[in-house]
């Protein structure tokens, strides 16, 4: 065996070899996942890893992502370019571009590797795949709850355990702080008084004199929290838990509606996140649109190595027809 020197192996922070078996868990689970989601009629595209910045980083969900994003420039136009550190931010403009003209919604699904410039406490990783879907051009409950329920049926299908559903309204404390003399000490309380189970929250929200605006996001929210459990319900899917943290502004930054976030039981950090953003033309929004982003590097914590074929050891010189013979009675079938 070649002596490689631990300085020629050794990868920048954030960065990993992934190695068997995880690299084929990741890749059976992602299979999966696209299977469901293709099931709810989400047709799936691939961007590019690069693309100029000013495209990358627009208005809406780029603009969220500069301080996260790899810049390099171009030695062909000598422009400069960003490597995505989030791919919401090119279905957006896939949307309003390239298929701009296509009938709404639009469904979108996506799997593919991302890069960020630094790594924080809840996700060490640099880079690591995201998968996800995306609802375009439509605003209403039934399109929010669609989306949380496609989330929920991918989860299930890898076998996630204890799933938590926790929804938050970042906008809220824009309102607040827009309409009344809140301050960020009356904020820190409230989060602790309101945060909790579906139905702790909401009651606790009732008896608050909020403004219309944040009164009209809470309707909402309520809405679509029975129509989630109407779903869990009618597709059997148990032990998922749905709670509230109306106030969580932390990583929605370029959300204008319901955001949530997803845990389950086992797994340290977030399965991934989701909520309603708006697509922008120039400085305008353009249209509505809602999605969620699953996060591989988390999500292989909870996967299980699945079994393998039985492997059949042949010698170097052994019979072709033989080999695809074993092959096709489903044994692996290793030659020399």
């Amino acid at each position: 065996m070649k002596d490689i020197s631990q300085n020629s192996a050794l990868l920048p922070s954030g960065f990993e070899d992934l190695l068997p078996p995880q690299a084929e868990v990741e890749y059976d689970a992602i299979a999966r996942l696209m299977a469901v989601f293709r099931s709810f009629g989400y047709a799936r595209v691939k961007p590019p890893m690069a693309e100029f910045e000013e495209s990358l980083l627009a208005p809406g969900p780029g603009a969220a992502l500069t301080s996260e994003t790899f810049r390099v420039m171009d030695p062909v136009t000598h422009r400069m370019m960003g490597l995505r550190s989030d791919i919401t931010a090119q279905i957006a403009r896939i949307a309003r571009s390239r298929l701009s003209d296509e009938a709404r919604p639009l469904r979108l699904t996506y799997a593919n590797d991302v890069i960020r410039t630094k790594a924080s406490q809840a996700r060490t990783q640099r880079q690591f795949t995201q998968v996800g879907c995306e609802m375009i051009g439509r605003n209403d409950v039934a399109s929010d709850v669609e989306i949380c329920v496609v989330a929920l049926k991918g989860l299930a299908a890898l076998g996630a355990c204890g799933v938590t559903m926790d929804f938050a309204l970042p906008r809220i404390v824009d309102d607040l702080f827009a309409v009344t003399k809140t301050r960020q000490d009356d904020i820190d309380g409230l989060r602790h008084t309101l945060a909790g189970p579906v139905d702790k929250a909401l009651s606790a929200l009732d008896v608050l004199a909020l403004p219309e605006a944040a009164c009209e996001y809470i309707a909402r929210l309520r809405a679509v929290v029975s129509g989630v459990e109407a779903a869990i319900a009618g597709l059997d899917m148990s032990a998922i838990s749905l709670t509230i943290d109306p106030l969580e502004t932390r990583g929605f930054e370029y959300h204008s509606g319901l955001a949530f976030t997803l845990f389950a039981t086992g797994i340290r950090g977030e399965l991934g996140r989701g909520g309603r953003y708006d697509i922008y033309e120039g400085e305008q929004a353009k249209e509505s649109a809602a999605g969620f982003t699953l996060y591989m590097d988390t999500l292989r914590q909870g996967l299980k190595v699945q079994e393998t074929a039985e492997v059949k050891e042949l010698s170097a010189d052994a019979d072709w027809a033989e080999v695809a013979r074993l092959q096709d009675e489903g044994f692996i079938v290793k030659r020399g």
